[in-house]
């Protein structure tokens, strides 16, 4: 029995019809980012283990048991990147880009976490991410937070999300935290599940973020982090929910939101959908990192970010009518002489008009055969060129999607209709 080949399982492939709408709304995200004044890093996909156990923390699921990590020829280990924080922080330390206040970056690509798949969740997932260096205060988390407004507005979604807020404290705040939540959950060892029992010895503050409905009780009479901030944290978060409120974005506080990653610091932040609406909840997820680059071997620097998860916004996005960019023309030549022609024409045409969004017929066959061809291609006219047409000097031109009449045009001719096809939108 012959072995049939498939993609690696959690990992899947972007078809044709697909990659056309991911274009779309990437090239509408890297816009908004453009105008925010943000620019791209782009970042290797392997790092070294090191660099995702000193930023995640050892002691995270991600690092405990998620990531794709290999020894490689040299001995050395090194990792699949499970999200792009780290990495964004290693290349400004190691380029000496933080001597430069003000960094705001952006990048997008496939990260990778050995988890169980199911519908939402894979893994090998695309992210966007983008990251602010330098800038103390609220008014970094707000322009973030401002930017997925914006995103979402623009997308026509924003009412399908729900922006969630939270503040993490410092670090001296979550330790005295941590010792009393500590001491609650081991009151109620018979409640905790599986998971929440693990987490209790290494990352307590997990347990608030169980899914578990069997321990909702449970956690929502746990203390709060809210009530352990001191004036510093409290002053940065009201900073944050009054720009919020000035700029018109609603918000909902949730003491219980907290980050799969240790090295969150202060405010934390989600896009969240029902789940009825699709499998995972979280859309677009972040929030202040103030000791991390320090914490890398940087300087000390204080920092804000988000992940914005690709699969997620397009499940998203799966019953809104976002167009396709269908071809203008399908050029279809028939005979001997029409193949070179037709060449020299589809080029020529592309010179004028670079914008043109034009298929030349390839592999010969009948007029017939290619006209079907053109027709299932989506196009909005066939130009035809034959026998007659290159004796005479001129092209057959036939709409594919309306009932207009097969028309000739002069090389003149075309080249005004052709100017006016690509002014129309779409």
């Amino acid at each position: 029995m012959s072995y049939k080949l498939q993609a690696v399982r959690g990992m899947h492939d972007l078809l044709p019809g697909e990659t056309c709408r991911w274009r779309q709304v990437e090239s509408l995200l890297i816009q908004v980012l453009e105008t925010y004044g943000y620019q791209e890093i782009r970042l290797p996909l392997v790092e070294k283990t090191e660099l995702f156990k000193r930023s995640i923390g050892e002691v995270t699921d991600i690092v405990e048991k998620e990531m794709y990590t290999f020894i490689d020829k040299s001995g050395e280990s090194l990792t699949l990147r499970p999200e792009g924080t780290a990495g964004c922080v290693r290349a400004l330390i190691e380029h000496g880009l933080l001597r430069t206040p003000g960094q705001k970056l952006w990048y997008q690509g496939p990260m990778f976490r050995h988890e169980r798949p199911q519908k939402g969740r894979y893994r090998q997932f695309h992210q966007l991410g983008v990251e602010v260096f330098g800038v103390p205060g609220p008014d970094a988390d707000v322009e973030l937070i401002a930017i997925g407004w914006r995103w979402f507005r623009r997308l026509g979604i924003e009412k399908k999300l729900e922006l969630q807020l939270n503040c993490l404290g410092s670090l001296g705040e979550r330790r005295n935290f941590r010792e009393d939540l500590v001491a609650y959950f081991s009151g109620h060892l018979d409640a905790l599940d599986e998971d929440s029992l693990r987490r209790l010895k290494t990352n307590p503050l997990r347990i608030l973020d169980s899914k578990n409905p069997a321990m909702q009780d449970l956690i929502e009479g746990a203390p709060r982090l809210l009530d352990y901030l001191g004036e510093a944290s409290r002053s940065h978060f009201q900073g944050l929910l009054d720009q919020l409120s000035a700029l018109g974005i609603p918000y909902t506080i949730n003491p219980r939101l907290v980050r799969g990653l240790d090295y969150y610091s202060l405010t934390v932040f989600e896009w969240v959908v029902p789940s009825e609406v699709i499998a995972q909840g979280t859309v677009c997820a972040g929030g202040r990192y103030d000791t991390l680059v320090e914490q890398l071997g940087g300087p000390p620097t204080p920092a804000a970010g988000f992940a914005l998860g690709m699969e997620r916004l397009l499940a998203l996005l799966a019953d809104s009518k976002t167009p396709v960019q269908a071809p203008h023309l399908y050029l279809i030549r028939v005979g001997e002489q029409a193949q070179e022609e037709g060449l020299k024409l589809s080029e020529w045409l592309r010179d004028v008009f670079p914008d043109l969004r034009l298929v030349l017929h390839l592999g010969g066959g009948t007029f017939k055969a290619q006209f079907k061809r053109a027709d299932r291609s989506g196009a909005q006219y066939a130009l035809i060129l034959g026998e007659d047409e290159v004796t005479k000097g001129y092209v057959s031109i036939k709409a594919l999607r309306d009932s207009q009449p097969q028309r000739a045009l002069s090389r003149d001719e075309l080249l005004v209709f052709l100017n006016q096809l690509c002014k129309q939108p779409n």
